[in-house]
């Protein structure tokens, strides 16, 4: 039971990669979002632009494994 628990956290296809990556990507503008109305000015922007910067790098990282597993 646990590992059938367990299967429902593990990408399997890019389709799912993509959701996840989608889903981190609206989260990471968010916090942007926030941190543009905590530090106005250019420490905010700079802020704003790390986050998505983040998702770029776990995309790739995400995808790469993604890719990794379905060779034979």
């Amino acid at each position: 039971m646990l590992t059938k628990f367990c299967s429902l956290f593990v990408i399997k296809n890019k389709f799912e990669a993509f959701a996840v990556i989608y889903a981190l990507a609206l989260g990471a503008v968010e916090r942007g979002v926030h941190y543009l109305q905590q530090y106005p000015g250019i420490g905010g922007w700079l802020l704003f632009a790390v986050c998505p910067i983040a998702v770029f790098m776990a995309g790739a990282r995400i995808l790469d494994s993604v890719e990794h597993n379905s060779a034979p």
